[in-house]
């Protein structure tokens, strides 16, 4: 099936919705469907980003050659992107517009966007649309478009990242609660670049030999390590793991991932506070992340009541993080935030659930996987287990059939 995908941002980015974007694009592709992807870039001579939107873009923003995308997003399935013209003022209505016209021009026997303009458009232009959702729709423009994309009769599909997304939106739109339109899908991961990862002591050997991590002179290869992945951002429980830091002095957090600016506030906070077994890494390509990851004892998602996304909106509600099932994959133990959307997924088989503020509570948890192997253990199988659900390539089907060709109206 030709399947056209619309980006709701710049490509290369270092936003998540930008990796999850690549991801699905990989496993449609993988699937034998014929794929391309649009994306938004600026127009010629328009002006320079905001400082705080620069922070999000790749270091790597003008390698749009595949082996850069590659490692970016750590892809392994070449896939054709096209970059179409956006000026930012006018809130990608008119990428929207340019990315629908050029997916109809393709041939495009579907279109699949996150980009509320774009869902709308091409909807209301009779193209059968699959949109997915990660969150209400907000102000005037974003329920204006989601209403438009419901209404309109090219509306196929709608993907909610979370069960309770899908009631929600249900309760507030009357958009149907069930299949066939609506679809549940939390996020995905590549199991394949999760297997045969070394043991924990291993991979920090491993990575302290390698000088490109600068950790050669910090990261103890014998010490109990508890890692964290992703973004920094308000909501993420830094302050938390600083905390965990102090009680715990012989174990060591290893936090990779942030922007430059969030890096810095934490390791300012980590040296005003004199801890010496923080440290941090800042952004890894996201092709480099399993072996970090793997370099942990345990993993941590000490997410708090409310989450920033890097709009600065609160996601904490439905957030499906894509870390939550790299850590599955990865097969370490996992400590969680109790948040009722990560119960979704986590249950007292795979992870311990704990309160999101109860430091006593998460130190004693650490403190009880450092002295139980076997415990550690027995959550890492489990999760290791559970993670064979989540699959980008699983998530496809879910959301697409079976096979490329998919016939049919959605809504019925």
């Amino acid at each position: 099936m030709k399947i056209a995908v619309i980006a709701p941002t710049e490509i290369p980015a270092r936003r998540a919705n930008t990796l999850q974007v690549m991801k699905m694009t990989q496993a449609l592709a993988l699937l034998g469907n014929e794929v391309r992807l649009a994306a938004p870039k600026k127009w010629p001579g328009a002006k320079e980003a905001s400082p705080e939107h620069q922070n999000l873009v790749s270091e790597t923003a003008s390698d749009r050659t595949w082996n850069g995308l590659a490692c970016h997003y750590g892809l392994h399935h070449e896939f054709p992107i096209t970059w179409l013209p956006a000026v930012s003022w006018l809130r990608r209505y008119d990428f929207s517009f340019f990315a629908v016209a050029w997916a109809r021009r393709w041939g495009a026997e579907l279109i699949y966007t996150r980009l509320p303009q774009a869902a709308a458009g091409a909807s209301r232009m009779r193209s059968k649309t699959v949109f997915e959702i990660h969150d209400l729709p907000q102000g005037r423009f974003g329920i204006s478009a989601f209403r438009n994309f419901l209404a309109g009769r090219g509306a196929y599909r709608l993907v909610a990242i979370t069960q309770a997304l899908a009631n929600d939106l249900s309760k507030a739109f009357g958009s149907p609660a069930s299949p066939p339109f609506t679809i549940v899908a939390p996020d995905g991961v590549d199991l394949d670049r999760f297997t045969d990862l070394p043991a924990p002591s291993q991979a920090r050997l491993a990575l302290a030999q390698d000088k490109s991590t600068g950790l050669a002179q910090s990261l103890n290869p014998e010490q109990f390590t508890a890692g964290y992945t992703g973004h920094l951002y308000a909501g993420r429980g830094m302050p938390l793991l600083l905390d965990f830091a102090e009680l715990l002095p012989d174990v060591t957090f290893l936090i990779v991932g942030g922007e430059p600016q969030d890096v810095e506030r934490l390791r300012s906070e980590a040296n005003v506070r004199r801890l010496q077994n923080i440290l941090l890494t800042g952004f890894v390509p996201n092709a480099e992340l399993p072996r970090y990851q793997a370099a942990c004892d345990v993993l941590l998602m000490p997410y708090q009541h409310r989450v920033a996304a890097s709009s600065g909106g609160d996601i904490s509600r439905y957030l499906s993080p894509m870390k939550l099932f790299e850590y599955l994959a990865c097969g370490r133990a996992i400590i969680s935030s109790d948040l009722p959307v990560l119960q979704e997924v986590l249950n007292p088989r795979n992870a311990i659930l704990l309160p999101c503020d109860d430091v006593d509570a998460w130190v004693q948890a650490l403190r009880n996987l450092q002295n139980d192997s076997q415990f550690r253990e027995r959550l890492a199988a489990q999760a290791r287990q559970d993670s064979s659900s989540y699959t980008w390539e699983a998530r496809a089907v879910k959301i697409f059939g079976e096979t490329p060709a998919i016939s049919g109206s959605g809504k019925g």
